[in-house]
């Protein structure tokens, strides 16, 4: 679609990773959906610059390693990292589904009501 005010995308629900950054031209934040194979973990411990991320566990459970400490996770748990956090996630035997959402710590000025507006007369 030509107009970049929407973008439409449609993405595999069984890729091991989709960033929708480049797909969707994202301007604000990174967005990956991903799934991690039974006993499967990320390749590296790594932390962010400037970025702040925050995960949506959708299916399966596992561990998510910050800074030292191990936290189990599971479907519908969500959390945040502060860029200087040292993490690592592994699935366990039921496999992992998350989002994550990746963007500048500190750069949400608005959200919500704040940053909505009603348009009304507007029939569907």
């Amino acid at each position: 679609m030509k107009d970049s005010k929407f973008s439409f995308a449609k993405i595999s629900s069984k890729a091991p990773r989709s960033e929708l950054h480049d797909l969707i031209k994202l301007t604000g934040c990174e967005v990956s959906v991903n799934n991690m194979a039974p006993n499967s973990e990320a390749p590296f411990f790594h932390h962010h610059k400037l970025n702040e991320e925050c995960y949506v566990v959708l299916e399966g459970s596992g561990q998510v390693y910050t800074d030292g400490s191990v936290t189990e996770i599971s479907q519908g748990s969500v959390f945040r990292l502060s860029p200087s956090v040292v993490r690592k996630i592994r699935a366990k035997d039921d496999g992992l589904k998350f989002i994550c959402i990746q963007c500048k710590e500190n750069s949400l000025s608005q959200y919500t009501f704040s940053d909505g507006a009603i348009d009304e007369g507007i029939d569907w």
